[in-house]
């Protein structure tokens, strides 16, 4: 041969995702392109003096893995070291919480601002004990008097600060939230240090926007993640001027200007797909639209390696702060509501739909984040009338979360070929703390994977990170088998899937919401090679132990950005 492979892998799994989910055992790849897919006799002519040759010795080789919804840098910043892992199991308490908060005030100067992320009062023993408590400032002021304190969720939906850091921003009982927004407050009418959706804004607000560098090191760090986890592609949902008071302007437009940079440098080693945000959450239609009209143009990069795909806007909340827009009223009432100006749910509907005919009109491929039914039939029904009025062919929009997608919801998107993208491991982390707020029946029914590939829509997976942890092989055997992870007990078995589709929403499928299907997402010769190997039998796994295969090895483009095979 004139040209001879740089890599060959044998004596495996040889998962293609191809039409046919077809199994081969070896595979080669020549000048960052799959070369050739089929047993040793069709890639030995492919072998010469400088192939390196993988004897996988019956593990399992994927396509690289394509994270379809992932803050990469908000999911750096919320790590550690730049960031306190409040996370469970690190911790399982508000007592847990304020020993991480002592710990770090021990560490840095006086006054100095310390922030965490990731608590969750589903997994706080004293809110498990007793659902009316809460994370208040008064668990935090004993153990950080002089420190300003700000701890994220691990929604992203709720921010928790201490009695120091209320008095730098400003907030007292006669703080008025912003639209959309929540400032809790106790029984005397004075905060409590929880904000709630839109009033996190005034936090956000009043701490220092990151720096460039802060950026570029948070991106590295999960890059690096990433890598270890065979994520060879991931969108960014979200970054532009709604982003740039969340988690001190992770989400900004200062953010994108930064993957490019890594970019330009050699350092992104997966691909990116990218959401403007023109706004955040609580905007007006008017609002949207001015803001639409000033995104600049990002062409000038290899739209394999980094590509904008269109634009990120809000309709509702999310089930555990009850402000996603429901059918059925909540477990103690109320039923949410679209995030969007406008004083009824009429003046709201309008809104959403001016927000989405804009969009559409202008060209640009619709993410849209919904979880309550209700807000999926109005967002559904609001693409289809946006794509009767301006036909355009595979504008592939896309319900993001869809939690409680609901038949009609579903025919909707079917018949106009768009897309859903669920989070499995948000399913996993949060099945059972949301039958307090909606019921067993309604909780078990989220992320209704079955119904909806059974309904013919498109379905990707992503992890929401810092939400969750970006780990698909959890994704995987929660797809596979629902069970949650506080109690390992099964949430509504009618929505399992089988493992070839649920590989599917993590490969080929997610490939599609980013208009690539026809050159990654599956192995076969002529498309990418992202690769990405597990040790051991995928295929012949018990579905419990999906989690704890490891990925020794992951190509992205023909490079090896994660090598362990040597170990």
């Amino acid at each position: 041969m004139d040209t001879y492979a740089d890599l060959v892998f044998v004596g495996g799994q040889v998962v293609t995702v191809d039409a046919e989910f077809s199994v081969a055992s070896a595979l080669a790849v020549t000048g960052g392109v799959i070369s050739a897919v089929g047993g040793r006799d069709d890639v030995a002519p492919f072998v010469g003096p400088g192939t390196r040759v993988v004897e996988l010795r019956g593990a399992t080789l994927l396509p690289g893995i394509n994270d379809s919804h992932l803050h990469g840098c908000a999911f750096g910043m919320a790590s550690p070291p730049l960031s306190l892992d409040l996370g469970h199991p690190t911790v399982a308490s508000l007592a847990d919480v304020a020993d991480a908060v002592r710990e770090a005030v021990g560490r840095v100067p006086r006054g100095q601002w310390v922030t965490g992320h990731g608590w969750d009062t589903g997994y706080l023993a004293e809110c498990v004990r007793d659902p009316a408590r809460t994370p208040s400032r008064h668990d935090l002021d004993a153990v950080s008097p002089e420190h300003p304190v700000v701890l994220y969720s691990f929604s992203g939906h709720a921010t928790w600060v201490n009695s120091k850091a209320l008095e730098l921003i400003g907030i007292d009982r006669h703080t008025v939230a912003p639209p959309g927004g929540a400032i809790v407050v106790d029984g005397a009418g004075e905060p409590t240090g929880l904000l709630h959706e839109g009033a996190q804004a005034l936090v956000q607000n009043a701490l220092p926007p990151l720096s460039r560098q802060e950026r570029a090191d948070a991106i590295r760090s999960t890059l690096r993640t990433l890598a270890g986890l065979g994520v060879t592609s991931y969108t960014e949902p979200g970054l532009g001027p709604g982003g740039d008071g969340i988690m001190r302007g992770a989400l900004g437009t200062g953010t994108l200007d930064v993957y490019r940079r890594l970019l330009a440098d050699g350092e992104l080693t997966a691909r990116l797909g990218v959401l403007l945000l023109p706004t955040a959450m609580a905007g007006t239609a008017e609002e949207f639209a001015r803001a639409l009209g000033t995104l600049g143009e990002y062409g000038d990069t290899d739209p394999r390696r980094l590509a904008v795909h269109g634009v990120k806007m809000f309709a509702d909340g999310i089930v555990p702060n009850k402000t996603a827009w429901m059918h059925e009223p909540y477990v103690g009432g109320g039923r949410g509501a679209l995030c969007v100006g406008g004083a009824s749910d009429t003046e709201r509907t309008a809104e959403i739909d001016a927000m989405i005919r804009c969009a559409h009109v202008a060209g640009h491929q619709l993410g849209v984040h919904v979880t309550g039914d209700r807000a999926c039939d109005t967002v559904a029904d609001a693409f289809a009338a946006a794509l009767a009025e301006h036909p355009r062919p595979d504008a592939r929009h896309y319900l993001i979360h869809g939690d409680f997608l609901t038949p009609h919801s579903m025919k909707v998107l079917a018949a106009h070929d768009l897309g859903a993208n669920m989070n499995p491991t948000i399913k996993w982390t949060v099945a059972d703390m949301e039958e307090e707020f909606v019921g067993a029946e309604r909780a078990a029914y989220a992320w209704p994977y079955r119904d909806a590939l059974d309904a013919g829509v498109r379905v990707a997976s992503g992890s929401d990170a810092p939400v969750t942890d970006p780990d698909w092989r959890q994704g995987i055997a929660t797809m596979v088998l629902r069970e949650s992870k506080a109690a390992g007990r099964v949430s509504g078995p009618e929505q399992r899937i089988g493992l070839a589709e649920a590989i599917r929403t993590y490969t080929i499928d997610a490939a599609w919401q980013d208009f690539a299907e026809d050159w990654k997402g599956s192995l076969e010769p002529g498309k990418v090679a992202d690769l990405c190997v597990l040790d051991g039998d995928l295929l012949g796994a018990d579905p419990h132990d999906i989690p704890r295969m490891p990925v020794v090895l992951t190509v992205m483009d023909g490079r090896v950005v994660h090598d362990t095979l040597g170990d």
